[in-house]
């Protein structure tokens, strides 16, 4: 077990930081597969922006990414976060 993934019972917990929503959903994508999970399967999903002006750019790249026949709920908020990041989603899937 690593920091970015924690798995309880039937439930997997990721997180993930970086640059552009499309990097981070990448790397969610890799996280839940080894975890033995996929997009389809998540639940909830918390995002922190550094800036509300990425809201716009966020949402599309997530509509992009996300299981139209699955969706989280997603809640998404400004926040401070290290200088190097723009955004960070932390996730909740069923295996």
């Amino acid at each position: 077990m690593n920091s970015r993934v924690v798995e309880r019972g039937r439930m997997v917990y990721v997180r993930d930081a970086g640059m552009q929503t499309s990097e981070v959903l990448r790397n969610i994508d890799r996280l839940l597969q080894g975890a033995g999970s996929d997009k389809s399967k998540l639940l909830t999903a918390q995002v922190w922006l550094s800036d509300m002006k990425d809201y716009e750019a966020h949402t599309a790249a997530w509509i992009a990414w996300v299981d139209p026949d699955n969706p989280p709920l997603r809640a998404c908020m400004q926040s401070v976060l290290q200088p190097e990041t723009r955004v960070e989603i932390m996730v909740t899937a069923a295996k």
